[in-house]
């Protein structure tokens, strides 16, 4: 077994259970992660946030699907909500792929870093939008999707932390938009996987197994992980107050995203 394949493994089994409890894309924790692996294992640093983005929207795939399951068995997932946010999440996360390749990985750091400490900082002082209105009709909350699709790409999240705020900002009880933000977090997986894979093919210098930007051995072991943890962290949060663990989490993402800036600005 390759001496880094254990590191896969472990980081699925996290990744699974905080994406079902937290509602949290998996990438949140998988790209600063990965990004450190890659850099030990000495792959190329121009392509290491790449290569730790595309990786990542991969693994959100089986993720999704596995936390989706586990959230619909308890009649959470609003499926009309998912139908009229699809189209601009679909367009807008694989253009956001488009732009991402085109940028260096340490400007693609700091901006993940940045984007993870305002995460972070929404989870620890539990702020949450006053709810004063209802979800837009189908162009507000396609555009809506195209934002938050777009951002996603770029960081490589399956967007509850966005779609989850927005959708309780819009009256939707908690537990439904945490179950629903499962659900759009596979049309922004699939679209920013095929993205990522698109924009990496035929870029010379990347690591061996790898397609595109996805770096299969990671890919699969995180997967196959993460598929069976997933649902696990899904019915705790239907049954525990999650308060606490998000304060925890959201520390644990600044630790995570102060090695991988550190990781990367190492190469040089």
């Amino acid at each position: 077994m390759n001496e880094w394949w254990l590191a896969y493994l472990v980081l699925g089994a996290f990744v699974g259970f905080s994406a079902g409890l937290l509602g949290v894309g998996g990438g949140a924790t998988m790209v600063p992660i990965l990004t450190s692996l890659f850099v030990a294992q000495g792959f190329p640093p121009g392509e290491l946030v790449h290569l730790a983005l595309g990786t990542s929207m991969a693994g959100i795939v089986l993720t999704s699907l596995s936390s989706i399951r586990a959230h619909h068995a308890h009649g959470a997932v609003l499926w009309p909500v998912v139908a009229r946010i699809t189209p601009g999440i679909l367009i807008g996360t694989f253009a956001g792929t488009f732009i991402a390749s085109r940028v260096d990985s340490k400007p693609l750091a700091i901006f993940f870093s940045v984007f993870i400490l305002c995460v972070a900082i929404q989870m620890m002082l539990a702020l949450k939008p006053k709810a004063s209105r209802t979800l837009p009709g189908v162009a507000g909350m396609n555009g809506v999707g195209f934002i938050i699709g777009g951002i996603s790409a770029l960081v490589a999240i399956g967007g509850g932390s966005m779609s989850v705020p927005f959708m309780t900002w819009c009256n939707v009880r908690i537990q439904n938009a945490i179950a629903t933000s499962a659900a759009i977090g596979l049309p922004i997986a699939i679209a920013g996987t095929l993205g990522y894979l698109i924009n990496g093919w035929g870029r010379a210098g990347l690591p061996d197994y790898t397609v595109g930007f996805i770096y299969l051995p990671a890919f699969v072991l995180v997967s196959a992980v993460s598929v069976l943890t997933a649902p696990m962290g899904a019915r705790l949060a239907h049954r525990l107050p999650v308060a606490t663990l998000k304060r925890i989490f959201a520390a644990v993402l600044l630790l995570l995203c102060a090695k991988m800036l550190h990781s990367v600005f190492m190469q040089g």
